[in-house]
């Protein structure tokens, strides 16, 4: 069974939209077709937060869950199932809001709108009240008046105010409860609910949507139109999260911040490193399964990959593969992913014991920057190295011949073979020459025992 309306809950309201609106983003349909404008556009990218919008759910464990989002990448189509809400769904009177009433957290205005529904997000999903949280949740929200202090005293001050969510919270539950449990199924978006109905609905000429946190730029920048777009978000078998042994395997459209938890249990580093991917608005839409098929050359999370030896397990119909991500890219923003086959499990096996591994981002800016340098370097027991690299190819490498001479030669001898493992580009982010000073500078620091953690507390 399928339906060819969109069905979700607007700030209380049910909605149901024809299929025509699916491949707009929520931004542009709140605006143009609601007249919701406190939710505004700064970037259209996903960079500033001032469309920040909240979503609620129910998990796979039928509880209640809040998260984040940037509006202006989000497409309608996503909405299908859950709960939007938006500034003006809020009664001026939740804590959030009269934290930054009350510690002066607005000044021109505009971006305000934005951080109530980051706040809200944070407050609403029970998360850390200390000031490293609230800088976290509020990373992905940008202030042009630099008002930071007294946002982030509001945020602070808002959970010593009484909420009581537990009727509202029943509510919302019901309405999540009473949407239609069918597949999406319109001409040009489908949102299958199974693995066996996406096999179906990967019609040649069909493009992927997990996050949108990438693909969605193609409509905002490049104004692009999608002539068949499928949902993954929806795809039960792609939402698992699985622990045994020796591995973890991670389905294709788990987003960054559901598998933060456990990538973070295998190493800290990776945790950190997830962390500071994007903003939360990004992390809680963005999938691991999608940044790796984007093929980025400065995908933060493949240089943990590369470097972890991680496999991909390959779906085409009903046809399975396993390609290791080292033998995945073929050259810039191409894979060897066929017509019709997607990602489904990532699986990365876990640390042995008396390896060693560490990760670093090096980036302009701390929080929500594009790296110029990622790198990872695990060291096995044996002495067998696998080191990982970001922004420093046309694709996220292995560098084979630093590996070798580590192993054989030691860390002088790996970071000249460096030189030989790339030749890095001169961009607006680094220079050629910074590029591979940083690219050995790392390898120093991990040879050295430093960690990611000891060298920010360092800065």
């Amino acid at each position: 069974m399928s339906r060819s309306t969109i069905e979700f809950v607007l700030n209380g309201e049910a909605i149901s939209l024809p299929g025509s609106f699916a491949g707009r983003t929520v931004l542009t349909w709140l605006r143009e077709e609601r007249r919701l404008v406190g939710t505004k556009e700064g970037c259209a990218e996903g960079d500033c937060g001032a469309c920040t919008v909240a979503l609620a759910e129910l998990d796979r464990s039928g509880r209640l869950a809040y998260r984040p989002a940037a509006s202006c990448i989000l497409f309608v189509g996503a909405l299908d199932g859950r709960e939007l809400i938006t500034v003006e769904g809020l009664d001026g009177r939740h804590p959030a809001q009269r934290a930054m009433l009350e510690c002066h957290g607005s000044q021109c205005g505009f971006c305000t709108p934005g951080f109530v529904m980051a706040l809200y997000a944070h407050y609403e999903s029970d998360l850390a009240a200390g000031m490293a949280a609230l800088c976290d949740a509020l990373a992905g929200n940008l202030c042009r008046c630099t008002g930071y202090a007294p946002i982030l005293a509001a945020g602070a001050k808002m959970f010593e105010y009484p909420n009581s969510p537990a009727e509202g919270d029943a509510a919302r539950i019901e309405r999540l409860r009473a949407l239609p449990r069918e597949s999406l199924a319109t001409p040009g978006f489908r949102a299958p609910l199974s693995i066996e109905e996406l096999a179906l609905a990967l019609e040649p000429g069909t493009t992927l949507l997990a996050g949108g946190t990438d693909l969605g730029l193609a409509v905002t920048k490049a104004h692009r139109d999608f002539e068949r777009i499928v949902y993954l978000g929806r795809v039960d078998e792609l939402k698992e999260i699985r622990e045994d042994e020796s591995a973890l395997h991670i389905g294709g459209a788990v987003t960054y911040a559901e598998a933060h938890a456990a990538l973070s249990r295998l190493h800290p580093d990776i945790g950190e490193l997830v962390r500071r991917l994007g903003g939360a608005q990004v992390r809680a839409c963005g999938t691991l399964g999608g940044n790796i098929a984007n093929a980025s050359p400065i995908g933060d999370s493949m240089p943990v990959l590369l470097a972890l030896d991680a496999v991909l397990v390959l779906q085409h119909g009903r046809s399975i593969r396993e390609v290791k991500i080292s033998g995945f890219y073929t050259g810039y923003r191409r894979t060897v992913l066929q017509p019709g086959e997607l990602i489904r499990t990532i699986r990365i096996a876990k640390l042995a014991r008396r390896a060693r591994f560490a990760a670093y981002k090096v980036s302009k800016r701390f929080d929500q920057d594009i790296s110029a340098v990622c790198a990872a370097f695990h060291v096995d027991a044996s002495g067998e190295a696998m080191f990982g690299f970001g922004g420093m190819a046309a694709t996220p490498a292995r560098a084979p011949r630093a590996e070798k001479a580590y192993a054989e030669k030691g860390v002088d001898a790996a970071c000249t073979a460096l030189a030989e493992d790339f030749a890095p580009l001169s961009d607006h982010r680094a220079s050629a020459w910074y590029r591979l000073a940083a690219a050995q500078g790392l390898l120093r620091k991990f040879h050295g025992g430093v960690s990611s953690r000891a060298l920010l507390e360092l800065v």
